[in-house]
């Protein structure tokens, strides 16, 4: 039973904003704060203005925002400085207030390269990547980086999908096709969205894949998920990446890097919600 949270005038605010909010951040962060005995709190919001939602961040002192779709470009005019993480690839997904000044990151990027490894993605492997939005370009730049050089870019988006091929060394395409690695990074498959029951690639594509990456973390079975494990294939998940994510977000914020026990335990009671 954790202890009941405590708040006051000290208590430290961090807060996310998406178009559809959902629970995992609120109910991962939370869970460490009561924890780790942390006077911080974080609650999940929307919003149709967002340059007034990041004036508040920066007028009321809110420690840290996260930033998901459709939100993770358009906010870049509004802060203060990219750090590294976010500036190679032009999208943000965590903003930290440092006492009004505003600094930008990408923990996406992060928890990527880091699952690249863990899982043993092969980079001479040829990758498929779906998605050229912010999350597209933290993904394909991640792979880039870890050595992917022979990349296709699935992307309706034609001028966007082409500036990104472009810049990563790949192919732009405007339908999916045959890799080693398929990735998806749209809402294809998302829960509560107009595609929640699609399959981002079709399932003779996923037959000839050695592996499959959703970035999709809600629902964690994805229908794209559900017919590669059908399949036999290996999987990431992007409930996986959202953890990940999430636990870079917390040290950012809070300057704390919790156990690996300690994250298991509040992935698992985030899942929950």
């Amino acid at each position: 039973m954790l202890p009941a949270p405590r708040f006051d005038r000290d208590t430290q605010l961090c807060m996310s904003l998406a178009a559809r909010p959902g629970n995992f951040g609120t109910r991962f962060h939370n869970y460490l704060y009561e924890l780790l005995g942390l006077n911080y709190v974080y609650k999940a919001f929307t919003t149709q203005d967002l340059a007034g939602a990041i004036g508040g961040v920066r007028a009321l002192g809110i420690r840290g925002c996260a930033v998901s779709m459709p939100f993770k470009e358009a906010v870049i005019p509004l802060l203060d400085e990219l750090m590294p993480s976010a500036a190679a690839i032009r999208s943000v997904n965590t903003i930290v207030n440092d006492g009004g000044f505003l600094r930008a990151y990408n923990t996406d990027y992060e928890a990527i390269r880091l699952l690249i490894g863990e899982k043993g993605l092969d980079p001479s492997w040829r990758v498929s990547v779906r998605g050229s939005g912010g999350m597209g370009k933290a993904v394909a730049q991640a792979l880039r980086d870890a050595g992917f050089e022979n990349g296709v870019l699935v992307a309706r988006n034609e001028a966007a999908g082409r500036e990104l091929a472009e810049r990563l060394g790949w192919r732009w395409t405007p339908q999916p096709e045959a890799a080693d690695l398929l990735v998806n990074v749209t809402p294809i498959g998302m829960a509560g969205g107009p595609e929640a029951h699609d399959l981002s690639f079709a399932p003779e594509l996923i037959e000839q894949a050695r592996a499959v990456f959703d970035v999709v973390a809600l629902p964690a079975e994805t229908p794209l998920i559900a017919e590669a494990w059908r399949q036999g294939k290996p999987v990431v998940t992007g409930d996986e990446v959202a953890a990940l994510q999430a636990l870079e977000q917390f040290v950012l914020y809070t300057g704390v890097r919790p156990t690996p026990e300690q994250v298991q335990a509040a992935a698992a009671w985030a899942r929950q919600g």
